[in-house]
């Protein structure tokens, strides 16, 4: 079932979503060459408890930590260890769920830890320009498909893969809510976009094929390949006029 949110709900959306951002910001700013990702995971949890809220992924169906930490060839939901340190020229995804006053906040980024390769930042803005374009396809009336598709010609115009595994998701009271959000897809297709939908765009991007692989741990998703991936994500409001990215500054 869809929820459609009321604009209050929106406003303590925008907060959940803020704190997120102020997460990721203040991980970001400590990433460095010998630093655990442990070490990240607890100073977002601390981070996220100062400002009165949870962490919404740690416990979540079993995850056991507050940040997903993905390196390199690891798509999506990379463990924090004190055994896995950032090294110089790794590119780094951090996705990070807060819950705040009732509301759930989900966003994520990559970026590389010191000098990173030219294939990687070119994975990476372009990952980000895909997050962009689908964030643009937003708009009353229309469709999720378009979201999907703009991502999808965005990364596959410039000779990358998009995660089929994986997808984004509707947002509000629950972590996870419908509709999911695919980052593939045909214009003109899929659920109609309503004002009140608040949606997870989130793509996954990959340097060669888009098929992922599950370790042992059962959680962390990898490249079948082994080349690099990157994620990005936004929360986003359909409105009346068009869209609201939830956390940041006008749209990004």
């Amino acid at each position: 079932m869809i929820f459609l949110k009321s604009p209050s709900e929106l406003d303590a959306l925008e907060r959940a979503n803020r704190l997120v951002h102020t997460v990721l910001r203040t991980v970001r700013a400590v990433a460095a060459p010998g630093v655990s990702t442990l070490e990240l995971d607890e100073l977002a949890e601390e981070t996220i408890r100062q400002h009165g809220g949870a962490a919404a992924f740690k416990g979540y169906r079993g995850f056991p930590a507050t940040l997903c930490t993905s390196i390199n060839d690891v798509i999506v939901h990379g463990i924090p260890s004190r055994s896995t340190r950032l090294a110089e020229g790794d590119i780094l995804s951090v996705d990070c769920g807060v819950l705040l006053d009732g509301f759930y906040g989900d966003a994520a980024t990559t970026f590389g830890i010191g000098k990173v390769a030219a294939g990687a930042k070119r994975l990476m803005e372009t990952a980000r320009q895909c997050l962009d374009d689908g964030v643009a396809a937003v708009a009353p009336g229309g469709r999720l498909g378009d979201v999907g598709a703009a991502v999808q010609a965005r990364a596959e115009g410039k000779g990358f893969g998009v995660v089929r595994e994986f997808v984004g998701h509707g947002i509000g009271r629950s972590l996870h809510e419908d509709p999911q959000v695919p980052n593939y897809g045909l214009p003109g297709h899929g659920q109609v976009m309503r004002p009140g939908l608040v949606i997870a765009i989130e793509p996954m991007i990959t340097a060669g094929s888009w098929r992922a692989r599950i370790d042992a741990d059962g959680w962390t998703a990898r490249t079948e390949d082994g080349k690099l991936a990157a994620h990005f994500e936004y929360s986003v409001a359909v409105t009346a006029d068009g869209r609201r990215v939830l956390g940041v500054d006008g749209e990004g």
